[in-house]
């Protein structure tokens, strides 16, 4: 089947195949309620042409169900007003959107709910002890998701998503690792299912919405439950529209792989298609990975390609202009614990509510000095803004710091980055100019922040949690002996973190502690300059130039 082609979940025709993967963005309230700028966040990735958006986790009771902070919630009816505001608006842009319904059970958040989680077993969860589930909780559980059910229903929600999967309450009843009851809800694969199929038809039973429910394929921990144990959940569950496969208990890659695992890993280990309607997601950024996906599946999911760019539906399926790219760097956007979402490459994100406004029409010209990120950012909004663009750049391409990458799987995906960027200046109408000594009036738009490359001789000792010198220590490891702290790794999303710590190790790179002991080179960066601020940096450069020159441009 072709992306473009519409398809059916139940009765809900979905105008293509690309759907918006849930994610958490703690962009709505500590009341649970939805806010303006959740709203808006939404609705721009539905202008983006995306044929289903899937909500973020959505807990289902208020008082031991929630995962995170300012997490949605669906848990009264009197939720329904403000609800009815996200759907009003995605449907004015004909997607269709559904709501994903969690209770978050051992890895509730219990500084949030302060209340003891429980689980159907008791086990430790990210630290916190969770007690077993007696079955008078777990029917009050059940009745939990068919209220919130009815609230999206009513708010005029497409359908719902139950969440089984990544080790939320649902999935910890179907792991063999994490269910060890021995009553009706535990002890054999049948008794692990009654409780997400009791979810399920108790829901069915009292509202006329699609019902489906997200999956983990796989669990990647080590006690964890193959693919070929996920495709027998989905094919086992009865009365569901579609099953969302995703993947992951705790250990990473989960669904939300970095740059060090293969693109549409999910959908590689999936054996083959499910005899049900299937949504697969995981490390999809192009349309090609989409056409791959598709070949198994019935829908797509894409999560941080739609936090990159929101219009990704929409230029994948055109392909007339070029696409801001995920580069799977996993930094900003799996930094949830105390902030809501954002993304390396674009930082309109979650501010959609400003950012949507359009630039006052400009006319005349304008000089930029360099080639990197900051200068790129700084043509492309120049021109965006009306003004003729003139940009310089002393090397043979552009990209700045981002042509030093030495690590090739980041290497790998960031290239994306980069084509981008030539494409985009060419669309903009920017003249570039490479392999040029320029040295008169403009803005010059250089790196706010440099770090210096260091060599070695015999062996060199890397403290440095700084991106650029992680490259550095894999080029030194093939020249020489290299040994790093651990706490070198702080900072780095958990996947990413294992990826480089394997690859680093293969390559004989040595982790130690720091305690009490000295580095050839050590500097630990709290809020180190990265993509993100080269590209803040780089559009407010020309935004003061721009204020500054008063009616010059108008």
């Amino acid at each position: 089947m072709d992306v473009t082609d519409p398809g059916y979940i139940g009765r809900v025709r979905i105008k293509n195949r690309i759907v918006m993967a849930p994610m958490i963005s703690n962009l709505a309230q500590a009341s649970g309620y939805t806010s303006e700028e959740h709203i808006a966040y939404l609705e721009e990735r539905a202008k983006g042409g995306t044929g289903l958006i899937i909500t973020e986790y959505t807990y289902v009771n208020s008082i031991n169900s929630r995962g995170s902070r300012n997490q949605l919630g669906a848990f009264s009816m009197n939720m329904s007003p403000k609800l009815k505001r996200i759907t009003d608006r995605v449907h004015m842009h004909d997607a269709r959107i559904f709501m994903q319904l969690v209770h978050a059970g051992g890895k509730a958040n219990a500084q949030i709910n302060d209340v003891q989680n429980f689980a159907p077993s008791a086990a430790e969860y990210n630290g916190q002890v969770a007690r077993e589930m007696t079955v008078a909780e777990i029917d009050s559980v059940t009745e939990d998701f068919v209220r919130a059910a009815k609230v999206a229903e009513r708010s005029g929600f497409d359908g719902i998503e139950i969440h089984g999967a990544h080790g939320y309450l649902v999935e910890e009843f179907i792991s063999p690792a994490l269910n060890t009851r021995s009553d009706n809800y535990g002890g054999t694969f049948e008794k692990r299912m009654l409780f997400p199929q009791n979810i399920i038809d108790a829901i069915r039973s009292e509202t006329d919405i699609a019902v489906g429910i997200r999956l983990s394929l796989l669990e990647y921990d080590k006690d964890g439950y193959p693919p070929e144990y996920g495709l027998r959940v989905a094919e086992s569950l009865k009365n569901l529209d579609y099953v969302h496969f995703s993947a992951g208990r705790n250990a990473p890659p989960g669904s939300s792989a970095s740059f060090y695992s293969e693109h549409v890993h999910i959908a590689n280990m999936l054996p083959r298609k499910p005899k049900i309607t299937t949504i697969v997601v995981g490390s999809i950024t192009n349309r090609n990975d989409i056409d791959r996906v598709l070949e198994k599946s019935d829908f797509v999911s894409v999560g941080r390609g739609h936090l990159a760019d929101p219009y990704f539906a929409k230029k994948v399926i055109e392909q007339r202009l070029p696409m801001r790219p995920c580069i799977r760097c996993n930094q900003n956007c799996r930094d949830l614990n105390y902030g809501e979402v954002r993304c390396a490459v674009n930082p309109d994100l979650g501010y959609e509510l400003i950012t949507g406004r359009h630039p006052a029409a400009m006319k005349g010209e304008v000089t930029i000095v360099g080639g990197g990120i900051k200068g790129i950012e700084a043509a492309l909004l120049a021109a965006r803004s009306g003004l003729t663009v003139s940009l310089y750049e002393k090397g043979e391409r552009i990209g700045g710091q981002l042509l030093e990458i030495t690590d090739p799987y980041k290497k790998r995906d960031f290239e994306a980055l980069l084509s981008y960027y030539e494409s985009a200046l060419i669309k903009s109408g920017v003249t570039v100019n490479l392999d040029s000594n320029y040295r008169e009036n403009g803005i010059y738009c250089l790196p706010d922040v440099r770090y210096d490359r260091v060599d070695f001789h015999d062996g060199i000792s890397i403290d440095s949690n700084v991106y650029q010198y992680q490259d550095y220590a894999l080029e030194f490891a093939d020249r020489g002996h290299v040994v790093m702290s651990l706490r070198s790794l702080h900072g780095l999303d958990r996947g990413r973190s294992e990826g480089f710590a394997a690859l680093a190790r293969k390559k004989g790179i040595e982790f130690v502690s720091n305690e009490g002991r000295t580095f050839d080179l050590s500097l630990i960066e709290k809020d180190q300059y990265d993509i993100r601020k080269a590209i803040i940096s780089g559009r407010e450069k020309i935004r003061e130039y721009i204020m500054l020159a008063g009616n010059e441009f108008l």
